[in-house]
């Protein structure tokens, strides 16, 4: 059998608050397969987006051990974990986090700027990318000139330009109306069926949920 995507094994997380320690994460196990599609839900302070944060290395668990395409990630260096994260993760957020200065193309080049890519290669790869999201007509246009659906699309292919093996969405239909949620998922579900991708998703909206392959649901740090 595969291995899976990711692996996590007696995580625990906990922060410090008021010089108290709040555990947030409480001994998870969880397993996520290559070419998934998974929801996280649960209600507030639950701890979902502190989960999507340690799979995507933005964050480190308290102890247990956290592995991503076999490679132990809670162990890396700052300077391994910032080249990995460039490298294997894409990230979609509720609010599109575009640089209203740049162009369309140019927010979706921004995360091969650290990486060796020459610029003319850099280009090609947003804008198919950009193609990809079904935005090819609108390359040259700034944030301020798209609509929420349109920003969010942008976001989407900054987050699979270098063809990462993960993408993580947190919210990514919170900001939208029911129309353009549903073609932001439908993209999502795109991206994994027909590319391969792995997604993990958090989402409060059970509508998002429904298209995920399996859906996860934490309380109080815990999968139930």
């Amino acid at each position: 059998m595969e291995s899976p995507l990711i692996e996590l094994r007696s995580v625990v997380k906990e922060f410090e608050r008021g010089g108290e320690r709040l555990r947030v994460l409480q001994s998870l196990d969880l397993d996520v397969a290559r070419g998934s599609f998974e929801a996280l839900m649960g209600p507030s302070g639950s701890g979902k987006s502190t989960l999507l944060n340690l799979m995507a290395g933005l964050d480190r668990p308290t102890s247990g051990s956290l592995v991503v395409d076999g490679k132990r990630i809670d162990q890396m260096s700052e300077g391994q974990l910032a080249n990995w994260r460039a490298n294997s993760v894409g990230f979609v957020f509720q609010s599109y986090n575009l640089l209203p200065v740049l162009t369309a193309v140019e927010n979706v080049e921004l995360p091969l700027l650290l990486s060796p890519v020459p610029s003319s290669e850099r280009r090609r790869r947003a804008e198919t990318a950009l193609k990809v999201v079904g935005l090819s007509e609108r390359m040259g246009h700034y944030p301020r000139q798209l609509s929420g659906g349109q920003e969010q699309r942008v976001s989407i292919a900054r987050a699979i330009v270098s063809d990462p093996l993960l993408i993580v969405a947190d919210e990514p239909t919170g900001d939208l109306d029911r129309n353009s949620a549903d073609e932001i998922l439908k993209l999502l579900e795109t991206l994994n069926q027909e590319m391969g991708k792995t997604i993990v998703m958090v989402t409060h909206d059970p509508q998002a949920a429904e298209r995920a392959k399996i859906i996860r649901h934490l309380d109080k740090g815990k999968l139930k």
